[in-house]
């Protein structure tokens, strides 16, 4: 359409600003001719379709990787390739130029979606690069380190696997304007191979072609996607090791006399305040999220509460000495006082009403020795001694002593059965 033809060569001009024909005079003829009417406000194919931007990384290093911020930091090269026709030139050559030329081409308003903090090195000139082949072609080249968010799922941490993204997308150009695809499709991407990351160790990654729909629009997006995997070495070390080391300690107090009270009050409060220290040194590092169960607080825990069960075998053990002792120097009473003493004792431990009513009738109506009749308040409260004997006997320890041995065997075997749960469920499920 010859009308619009003369307008987009008028809208052309009308935008062409004086500081790009003043550098023009100062290039190269070469140059000079290939910016000659040159307007970079306007993308190419401006009226005839979508400019296609292919794309190409290279990962030069992932400095830091923050659970607590939940983001990576890392320093990429960013290649981008368009063909412009309007930079078509004679000769079989390309031709690269001063990075600081960019300011006179159209290059897409490419940017980093999750980033949090960008910049582009500038030592000792911008990183930057222009190449121009005769086809028209551009080749674009930055070099930028960037902050970008990961969202990471820290329930099996330290034996998590995190998947996180790099996305670009066009900030202003939709799909109508700008198409974006990967130029070798996921060996677009390289660097990852090479990469030596302190805790983890990268398993997969892949590319993905996309749109971001908007209320303004449909945009193309590129996503780099790549696996990390947590390397548990260091943690079995620092964590697991100390904390299995504290649960094998406690149990030394079963090989100890249960007459060396001190001894064994030492070792179960030593350990228990060292396990303490090691859960609250295990959590510094993390976020403080009550979403996230980790892994390794549930270890933690179960090794906190062995600790704290051997602690609570002792004082069970002894309680159960003492009272085994006691009941042996109570003297023989009559029968009716030895009635009213059990069930003292017994109101002691169970606060039942019946308990109480026959107290008060016994007190009441005592038990002459002297008469042959029983009494009815008796027969009824040997009743109630009987269901109390029945109901004390399950909770009976003939030798206080036997607990000891007990727990030399159920502590470890069920602290092993435990572990192999614990093992089997976050490695493997």
């Amino acid at each position: 359409c010859p009308f619009k033809t003369s307008s987009f060569s008028i809208l052309s001009r009308s935008m062409q600003i004086p500081e790009t024909e003043g550098k023009s005079e100062i290039l190269p003829p070469t140059i000079q001719k290939i910016i000659k009417g040159y307007n970079k406000y306007l993308r190419p194919f401006f009226d005839n379709g979508p400019v296609s931007v292919g794309m190409s990384m290279d990962i030069a290093s992932i400095d830091t990787i923050s659970e607590i911020n939940m983001d990576y930091t890392a320093t990429i090269f960013l290649r981008q390739r368009w063909t412009d026709e309007r930079l078509c030139f004679d000769g079989n050559k390309s031709l690269s130029l001063d990075g600081r030329l960019v300011e006179m081409l159209w290059v897409p308003d490419t940017f980093i979606v999750d980033s949090k903090r960008s910049f582009l090195h500038d030592v000792t000139v911008e990183n930057r690069l222009i190449r121009i082949y005769p086809n028209g072609t551009v080749l674009y080249a930055i070099r930028i380190t960037t902050t970008v968010s990961c969202s990471m799922d820290l329930t099996k941490y330290p034996m998590d696997k995190q998947t996180c993204t790099l996305q670009l997308e066009s900030w202003g150009y939709n799909i109508n304007d700008v198409t974006f695809y990967w130029t070798r499709g996921n060996d677009s991407v390289r660097g990852l191979d090479t990469l030596q990351l302190a805790q983890y160790t990268v398993e997969d990654h892949f590319t993905s072609v996309s749109e971001a729909v908007y209320e303004t629009g449909r945009y193309p997006k590129l996503v780099f996607h790549f696996e990390l995997k947590r390397n548990i070495l260091y943690f079995i070390l620092e964590t697991y090791v100390p904390s299995i080391l504290l649960v094998v300690l406690s149990w030394v107090s079963f090989w100890i006399s249960q007459s060396s009270v001190p001894a064994r009050i030492c070792i179960g409060v030593t350990t228990v305040l060292t396990m303490t220290t090691l859960m609250m040194g295990a959590r510094t590092s993390l976020p403080n999220a009550n979403c996230f169960i980790k892994a390794i607080d549930v270890y933690l825990g179960i090794c906190f509460s062995f600790i704290f069960g051997a602690l609570l075998e002792y004082a069970v053990t002894h309680f159960c000495t003492l009272h085994q002792l006691s009941s042996k120097e109570i003297p023989k009473l009559s029968y009716p006082v030895k009635v009213t003493t059990f069930l003292n004792s017994a109101g002691s431990w169970i606060n039942s009403k019946e308990v109480l009513e026959l107290k008060l009738q016994l007190m009441s109506n005592p038990v002459s020795s002297e008469s042959g009749t029983e009494n009815p308040l008796t027969s009824k409260a040997m009743s109630v001694m009987k269901r109390l004997f029945c109901i004390f006997d399950c909770f009976h320890v003939k030798n206080p002593y036997h607990i000891d041995n007990y727990a030399r065997f159920s502590f470890p075997l069920s602290f092993i059965i435990i572990n192999v749960l614990y093992w089997v469920y976050y490695l493997y499920l």
